[in-house]
């Protein structure tokens, strides 16, 4: 099985990068799909993200890596992983970041957050990214939905998804 721990780091810092604004030369096409779904996803769940994110940051000791890793099993307790969840868990992550950024966290944080994704989907995921082709599967699948005109039945596929993952985060950080 390939190592994806490297890929899912490049894809996890080049999308948090992008959240916060620090220029890098142009993303990936993998960075570029997850730019572009998880703008929508905040979009579609914008208040419900902001409150679980005020929360997140409320609840949590300065050691945010750690917590994420929680939500992260947390979404994907009943052992469900799909490309929605993913993506979900990039759009909080990025709101993370930016909050974060904001407040006046430097890049170290940012890559502890990349990481923090890196380790668990690109190494204790690993099967499964390998069984879904990978992240040029995730280009692939969002791609081919495109392609086949059938963007807005796909993207409400991956919105139901990941507001299970959602769901799943809301319920951690009430606990």
């Amino acid at each position: 099985m390939p190592c994806y721990r490297k890929e899912t780091y490049e894809v996890a810092k080049g999308y948090i990068d992008h959240c916060i604004g620090v220029q890098r030369a142009p993303p990936s096409e993998t960075v570029q799909i997850m730019c572009s779904l998880a703008k929508e996803m905040e979009k579609t769940y914008q208040h419900k993200l902001n409150s679980l994110l005020q929360n997140f940051i409320s609840c949590c000791t300065p050691d945010y890596g750690v917590k994420l890793k929680r939500v992260m099993e947390e979404m994907v307790g009943d052992g469900i992983l799909n490309w929605g969840r993913i993506v979900s868990l990039f759009t909080f992550t990025g709101l993370l970041a930016q909050e974060l950024h904001s407040k006046g966290a430097g890049t170290d944080c940012s890559n502890k957050l990349a990481d923090t994704i890196a380790d668990y989907l690109g190494v204790e995921k690993a099967e499964w990214l390998a069984q879904n082709g990978g992240w040029d599967g995730f280009s692939k699948y969002f791609q081919n939905s495109k392609d086949s005109h059938s963007d807005s039945s796909m993207k409400t596929a991956l919105f139901a998804a990941a507001g299970f993952g959602i769901a799943g985060l809301a319920i951690l950080l009430v606990r």
